[in-house]
C-alpha cells in the first residue's frame, strides 16, 4: 500500500515525531492512522523505558503561584543536556507539573518515597473498613485502596490534569520518547497559606 504524504503529516501533526518514524508506523499498519498511533506510543515508550537509567544533571527549577497567591510551588525538573533543558516543551512540562502539584497535592514524587510505616497505617485504616466483606476478598480490597492511595499522593501516579486518561509519569514519558532523552522529576515544594509545613 502506497502512504501519501498527507498521511505522514497528519500522522506527524498528531504524534509530534519524525517523518521518517511516522512513515515506517503507516507502513507496518498498512495505513491505519489510529494503529499507527498505538505502535508508535509503543515504542516510544519502550524506548523511554530504556533511557530510564540515564544520568539527568542538567535541568531547571519552575515556579508556579497560583491566583490569588496563596498557593505556589517550585519544581526542580531534569533531563540529561542542557539542550533539552531550554527546550520550550522541556519548559511547558516543567509549567504544567507546577500547575499540577498546585492542583492535585501529591506529597511525593514516587510511590517508593512514601514512607513505610505510613503505607502500613493505610493498610491497617483500610483493613478495619473492610472488616465486615468476606475473607477471601479483604486484602483484594486493601490492596485496591492503597492503590488509589498511591494515585492521589504520588505525582507520577497521578492523573495528568490536562489529559486525565494519562498519568503524569506517562505523560513525561511521551516526551522522553520525543526528544530522545531521560526526564526525572527531582523534587517538589507547595506552599499555601495557612497550611503547615
Amino acid at each position: 500500500m502506497a502512504i501519501s504524504a498527507a498521511q505522514v503529516k497528519a500522522l506527524r501533526d498528531q504524534t509530534g515525531l519524525g517523518m521518517m518514524d511516522c512513515k515506517s508506523a503507516l507502513i507496518e499498519t498498512d495505513g491505519d492512522m489510529e494503529k499507527a498511533v498505538e505502535l508508535l506510543r509503543k515504542r516510544g515508550l519502550a524506548d523511554a523505558e530504556k533511557r530510564a537509567h540515564r544520568t539527568t544533571a542538567e535541568g531547571r527549577v519552575g515556579s508556579y503561584i497560583h491566583p490569588p497567591g496563596r498557593v505556589g510551588v517550585l519544581l526542580e525538573l531534569n533531563c540529561e543536556t542542557d539542550f533539552v533543558a531550554k527546550n520550550e516543551e522541556f519548559g511547558a512540562l516543567l509549567k504544567d507539573l507546577c500547575m499540577q502539584v498546585a492542583a492535585s497535592r501529591p506529597m511525593v514524587v514516587s510511590r517508593d518515597q512514601i514512607a513505610e510505616d505510613m503505607i502500613e497505617r493505610e493498610k491497617d485504616i483500610y483493613r478495619a473498613q473492610v472488616q465486615d466483606k468476606p475473607e477471601n476478598i479483604q486484602e483484594k480490597i486493601v490492596e485496591s485502596k492503597l492503590e488509589n492511595f498511591f494515585k492521589d499522593n504520588a505525582l507520577l501516579e497521578q492523573p495528568f490534569v490536562k489529559e486525565p486518561k494519562k498519568t503524569v509519569g506517562d505523560h513525561i514519558k511521551a516526551l522522553i520518547a520525543k526528544l530522545g532523552e531521560n526526564i526525572t522529576v527531582k523534587r517538589f515544594v507547595r506552599y499555601a497559606v495557612g497550611e503547615e509545613a
